[in-house]
């Protein structure tokens, strides 16, 4: 190449772009009265970052990138000192949103325009809600920051040193895999959690059913069908929270099979999105005729990221996942719907899992893998309409019933279609 080579449109994109993401930092940071760097300077400063990069990639050093990277940290620090905030704050936010927009104008040019505009937009939606980041951190309890710890265990120091192989009969067991799906089933369980403590029961009941499914739909209607019984005038709001717990459960089905097995989003969808259509006629009705409600009693949900709680869930999948195989291999499909039906009473998450594992290992097919999770969360409707009746009695029982066979219809239907 020679100095005085011609521009060409993918240089002039690159620069574009690192003054499009300046731009969109910099537009949070002008909303501070005391701004110390706003709009222009920040849209300055992306540029910079790729200027900085072209020049290094020429001369071949990429000192000249690092010094231009303490160069702009150095001028926020001097401005902030000169300077001080009216309200006491040191700057360093601003100092280091410089840095790194500097930091993506340069990876934009070094080719990672994708993943710097969307750190870019990461980066602006943290500046922006700095009160309600602050809000959430003031809130978290000695018990959610070990909830935190726990995960990061589980997912950063366990999964990574167990071995990626297959052992066992019918090489069904991996203990990587098994632990990944512990991860994940914790991670879709914690994140219910805490939005589930974030939110509080002041917030109505349909929100309370929503973050119920996703952290236990079986605690949420054990809960409220136990209150439906001592207090008359909860009997409507727990009708609409448990059938949305029950709901969102088939949601998070959905989504933890589109991690595990994205190419049977579609068959799934169909099914589950049946059950979900079938039941949230009859939700919504009584949703309609729900009165004003104050302050609902909160589920109490155990910690999913505890070891003891990750343990139970890893050997009762590696169980069902071995039963699945076992039965699957000796009765053919019959054997493995029986362990769906029987494993779904209780815990649904299991045999989904195992389920997917045995589609992913081609030793089921989609059809089956389909009829098997679907007989599972049939199941499982079964044992939570049976918690209704039992816990909350008949009064419960006749505004819950509806709503569970309207489900059920739901996924009967999307299941014969699929056949």
């Amino acid at each position: 190449m020679t100095p005085f080579e011609q521009t060409t449109p993918e240089q002039v994109q690159a620069f574009a772009t690192s003054l499009a993401i300046g731009l969109l930092i910099g537009m949070e940071r002008e909303r501070r009265a005391d701004a110390k760097a706003g709009l222009r300077t920040f849209a300055l400063v992306g540029m910079l970052g790729a200027l900085s990069a072209l020049v290094a990639t020429k001369a071949g050093s990429g000192w000249i990138l690092a010094m231009g990277l303490l160069v702009i940290g150095g001028m926020m620090i001097a401005a902030v000192n000169i300077d001080p905030h009216d309200d006491g704050d040191p700057g360093t936010t601003s100092v280091v949103a410089a840095m790194v927009c500097y930091g993506l104008g340069a990876a934009i040019w070094y080719g990672y325009a994708e993943l710097a505009v969307m750190l870019a937009i990461a980066t602006t939606v943290l500046l922006y809600f700095k009160a309600q980041l602050h809000g959430i951190s003031a809130s978290l309890t000695h018990r959610d920051l070990i909830s935190i710890l726990q995960f990061a265990v589980l997912s950063f120091i366990i999964l990574p040193i167990l071995p990626n192989r297959n052992f066992g009969p019918y090489a069904s067991l991996n203990p990587h895999q098994v632990w990944w799906m512990v991860v994940l089933i914790s991670g879709v369980s914690l994140a219910g959690y805490a939005a589930l403590r974030i939110a509080g029961g002041r917030h109505g009941a349909p929100l309370i059913g929503i973050l119920g499914g996703f952290a236990s739909s079986t605690a949420t209607t054990m809960l409220f069908a136990r209150h439906a019984r001592e207090r008359d005038d909860l009997v409507r709001t727990a009708t609409l929270v448990i059938l949305l717990a029950n709901l969102v459960v088939m949601l998070r089905l959905w989504l933890v099979s589109a991690a595990v097995a994205p190419s049977l989003m579609l068959p799934l969808s169909l099914v589950l999105g049946s059950g979900v259509a079938g039941g949230l006629v009859v939700t919504l009705y009584g949703w309609r005729h729900l009165g004003a409600q104050g302050d609902l009693p909160m589920p109490e949900v155990k910690n999913p990221t505890e070891i003891r709680t990750a343990l139970t869930f890893g050997l009762i999948y590696a169980l069902v996942l071995f039963l699945s195989a076992f039965l699957q291999d000796v009765a053919g499909n019959k054997g493995l719907y029986l362990v769906a039906l029987a494993s779904g009473l209780t815990d649904v998450d299991a045999i989904t899992l195992s389920s997917l594992r045995l589609f992913n290992l081609e030793k089921l097919a989609a059809e089956q893998t389909v009829i098997a999770i679907s007989l599972a969360v049939l199941s499982n409707l079964v044992f939570k309409t049976g918690l209704v009746i039992m816990i909350g009695g008949m009064a419960l029982a006749r505004r819950v019933l509806p709503g569970m066979l309207a489900i059920a219809a739901g996924l009967g239907g999307g299941l014969l279609f699929l056949s």
